[in-house]
């Protein structure tokens, strides 16, 4: 089955424009998902809308409301939502170029996929992209999803391009509230050395797939042995040791610090399993084996 657009459009430069399709970069499918139940029915709980005098309400019969002042709406329409055309309903409009780097993290939002929408616009598309891959530029431009514009960055990604929506700064809370009573402070040199020394040692290739969510493991396998009957296994938070200072914990790290593994990617699944060793020779291993364990 072909992905869902969540936006179809052009995306333009100037007298340029390229039909494209926009597809969501990540899923949340395969999380560890809870439904609310009764407790001793364990039925689903529906949850349905209750008006204050009219009680239970069918939800063919709300609408929207928009709150002008306390308790006072104004109602809101589809056909009022419709006609609030802008040219990003529909048209993503590069308006300028960035540096690739440039663009703060705090601001990035919601990743998505770019693709070209049919043949037709495909040389349009690759032009465009190998243009902004080799500039090393991002560019910006706007457009509408869930009835919101939004600033988006676009950039090269492979063989198609990748969106990331952009918050917007009154979003974005100052760091004055958080940061201002700490200390710059002048950390001592032989303490910052070995910090950075600490630092090289732990220096790797990021590969995401060495970073599995732990407690989602933990919490499959937990439920697995739920179904099967089995009472789950609570492990044990660590233990914390004794407080040394900041000195001996440097020196200590350092000492026991081993570089990390090189990322290797996951092997592939053999073809064919290896074959067995004939039953007369497992037999005769068999005195050995205890002789040495």
């Amino acid at each position: 089955m072909a992905p869902r657009a969540s936006w179809k459009g052009y995306l333009k430069l100037s007298l340029v424009s390229c039909p494209v399709r926009l597809y969501p970069a990540t899923s949340a499918s395969e999380r560890i998902s809870f439904n609310q139940l009764h407790k001793d029915t364990h039925n689903r709980i529906n949850m349905k809308p209750v008006d204050p005098e009219l009680g239970l309400v069918e939800r063919s019969d709300l609408v929207k409301g928009y709150e002008y002042e306390d308790k006072k709406y104004i109602i809101i329409e589809d056909t009022d939502l419709e006609s609030v055309k802008i040219e990003s309903n529909h048209t993503m409009n590069i308006e300028a170029f960035v540096d690739s780097g440039s663009v703060d993290v705090i601001y990035q939002d919601a990743p998505y996929y770019l693709a070209p929408d049919g043949a037709m616009a495909e040389e349009t598309f690759i032009v465009l992209r190998e243009a902004l891959r080799r500039t090393g530029k991002l560019a910006i431009a706007r457009l509408v999803l869930s009835s919101r514009e939004r600033v988006v960055t676009i950039g090269p990604r492979e063989t198609g391009m990748f969106v990331c929506t952009l918050r917007n700064p009154n979003e974005v809370r100052g760091t004055a509230e958080y940061f201002g009573n700490i200390p710059v402070g002048n950390p001592d040199p032989e303490m910052l050395q070995l910090a950075e020394a600490l630092i090289e040692q732990k220096v790797t290739t990021f590969d995401p797939r060495n970073y599995e969510d732990r407690y989602e493991i933990a919490l499959m396998q937990m439920i697995r042995e739920k179904l099967k009957g089995h009472k789950p296994i609570i492990a044990q938070a660590p233990e914390r040791g004794n407080v040394i200072n900041l000195m001996d914990a440097l020196k200590a790290s350092l000492s026991q610090a081993k570089p990390p593994a090189k990322s290797k990617p996951k092997a592939e699944p053999a073809e064919k399993p290896a074959a067995k060793a004939p039953a007369a020779k497992r037999t005769t291993a068999k005195p050995a084996a205890k002789k040495n364990a």
